[in-house]
């Protein structure tokens, strides 16, 4: 697959500088799914033509049967020819019975493989992507691309692709027996093809703009939902239930309408798709009649022409809607590539880059929890070229075990600044150093075993206590039950988060989605003990204590202390009592670091720093 930019853009092949793709490199693009599948569906689509020529032979064996029996004195021996005809009925229909079968066994397994193989590709691409990616993109697009969009894509696999190419296959041998029959009756026939041969052209855009355009529409209408279910407390409390119900409503009469439209171009297709030959079939029923009475045509040609027709009729009604289903698919793998093919600009780096590449550092022998950041400068990625940087050149450095607090105005940088350090965001300029390497030199997963996160909204996940709390726990504590145990206890204690063993499972109990069950500050401490399991050398705080009691928030600082006492801290701080516990404090303004040191030095000589705490502890007061 081709790899394509990583900067966030709108969802949607129609979205700007997204790639064009043929169906034909839409299935390409599938190509690491399909292993060990291609046998089988090729065997599948054998099974289905055979099926289909069975099913072109009876009328064949009807022919013989109406000429030689029906029509002539068939002699001493007519009742053996019928029971012979019947006998080569009766094998004929119980082989494309089998055939059928056989299709469905073959084929039907490996599309739900492949099913699965990409939702899970797609899963882990998301989990590689960056967080400026997961910004940009609706969730309820990806929820949309990860079900629907690839539940089609079993379905064609499956169904739509064998039967389209089977389809067309028996119309072309059932047109050809069509003519061995009787070509002026074909020649009737096919004259009725002409017009849908020419509106197909037609009817492959409309219907491929109007698909994407229906399954964008839905992957939206699955965020408006996703973000209601999430937000049903805003909405109730300033019941505004009745105003997301109208907003939604739209969304959906804007969907049906479009999906409403999209059948209407289907409905037509098919309507002349079937309409058409019919009408030539009641023309050539006229012309047959007289050809046999001309003595020109055997009434068992006759016979055998339209029950081909008949069998014809099923393919030729459904090829139109293969046709749609195959192009409604060309788009869900189209919206699935769209993600696929996006390369993460955030990656490990390779053995060797990582030894002699431009971001290689010799690391200081024994720097453990050193945190260093030198002309730092950021600005987001889709940010205009007037738009000034966030951060322009900010030059920090944490010693070893040093808690440190970083204070700024609102909208300062802080919080980007924090998640610059586990590589969340990549500098634009400049140097991140977690224990004397450039951040860029590590493994993701190395990183971010020596630096963990807690923020101040935190996440927790539908799992029990003890799995969010152990998410990130070292693997070998993790393999240990004792030491698990031990590890769980001290985080949960140092996080002053000893109210779960009065839940009703204690430690085992299950959270909920986002734990929305707990209180706010319930969910922070949580969340800083699911930091503190993860034993990191640079725990990089985003003000995580927001939502505690001032004497809490001292106890657990407290307690930080004596549990982490060689981690390195650096918290972004909003209150004067935050402030006040750590070592040093760094102060943040024009996207520079104008001043460092104690709370104490910075209050005597330091006048941006006392506007921002007494701005800060004002709302606090408030």
């Amino acid at each position: 697959m081709t790899p394509v930019s990583s900067a966030p853009r709108a969802p949607g092949s129609s979205g700007p500088g997204a790639p064009v793709r043929t169906l034909r490199a839409c299935v390409a693009g599938l190509g690491p799914y399909l292993e060990g599948v291609r046998v089988r569906w090729c065997l599948g689509l054998t099974a289905a033509l055979l099926a289909g020529l069975a099913a072109l032979a009876i009328p064949q064996v009807i022919q013989l049967l109406v000429n030689r029996v029906f029509t002539t004195d068939p002699g001493p021996d007519g009742r053996t020819q019928v029971l012979w005809a019947a006998l080569a009925l009766a094998v004929l229909g119980l082989g494309e019975a089998l055939f059928v079968w056989l299709r469905r066994v073959l084929v039907l397994p490996p599309a739900a493989d492949v099913e699965n193989r990409a939702r899970i590709a797609l899963y882990g691409r998301l989990q590689r992507l960056p967080v400026a990616f997961h910004d940009a993109w609706p969730s309820g697009q990806l929820l949309s691309r990860a079900q629907a969009d690839l539940g089609l894509l079993r379905r064609w696999i499956a169904f739509g692709s064998v039967m389209f190419i089977v389809d067309s296959a028996v119309i072309a041998i059932g047109l050809a027996l069509l003519f061995g029959l009787s070509w002026q009756l074909a020649l009737v026939y096919l004259v009725a093809a002409a017009p849908i041969m020419w509106r197909s052209f037609g009817f492959r855009n409309d219907f491929r703009s109007v698909s994407r355009l229906s399954q964008d529409q839905a992957g939206d209408l699955a965020t408006t939902v996703e973000e209601s279910v999430h937000g049903i407390r805003i909405l109730k409390a300033f019941g505004r239930g009745a105003h997301a119900l109208d907003g939604f409503a739209a969304q959906a009469s804007t969907l049906r309408d479009t999906e409403v439209r999209k059948a209407g171009i289907l409905a037509r297709f098919i309507g002349l798709v079937v309409g058409l030959p019919e009408l030539a079939l009641g023309v050539g029923l006229a012309l047959g009649l007289w050809l046999v009475a001309r003595g020109e045509l055997t009434v068992g040609a006759l016979a055998a022409f339209f029950a081909t027709a008949a069998v014809l009729a099923r393919p030729v009604e459904s090829v139109g809607q293969l046709l749609g289903m195959t192009l409604s698919t060309k788009t869900a793998i189209d919206r699935h590539l769209d993600v696929i093919s996006i390369e993460p600009a955030i990656a490990s780096p390779s053995p060797r880059a990582a030894a002699t590449g431009p971001d290689a550092t010799e690391p200081d022998p024994a720097p453990r929890g050193r945190l260093a950041l030198r002309g730092v400068r950021f600005a987001w990625p889709d940010a205009g070229a007037d738009e000034p940087e966030l951060l322009r050149g900010v030059d920090l450095e944490l010693a070893p075990g040093e808690t440190m607090a970083l204070v700024g105005a609102t909208g300062s940088g802080k919080s980007t600044l924090l998640q610059l350090v586990p590589r969340l965001h990549d500098v634009t300029a400049g140097v991140v150093e977690v224990d004397g390497q450039n951040v860029r030199a590590f493994d993701l997963d190395e990183l971010r075993r020596r630096v963990a996160v807690a923020f101040e909204e935190p996440t927790l996940f539908s799992a029990s206590v003890e799995d969010n709390v152990l998410l990130g726990a070292p693997a070998e504590v993790l393999a240990d039950r004792s030491a698990r145990d031990r590890l769980l206890e001290t985080a949960l204690e140092t996080a002053q988060a000893g109210f779960v063993h009065a839940l009703p499972e204690g430690t085992a109990t299950q959270i909920g989605e986002e734990g929305l069950s707990l209180s706010g500050g319930q969910r922070q401490r949580l969340a800083l003990a699911r930091a503190i399991a993860v034993r990191p050398r640079i725990l990089v705080l985003d003000d995580p204590l927001s939502a505690l009691d001032v004497r809490t928030e001292e106890a657990v600082t407290a307690r930080l202390k004596d549990e982490l006492a060689e981690t390195t801290t650096l918290v972004v701080a909003h209150r004067p009592s935050t402030v006040a516990l750590a070592d040093r404090v760094a102060v943040l303004e024009d996207g520079r670091v104008v001043d460092v040191g104690t709370h104490a030095e910075l209050l005597a000589r330091s006048a941006p720093y006392r506007r921002i705490i007494s701005s800060t502890d004002e709302e606090v007061r408030a």
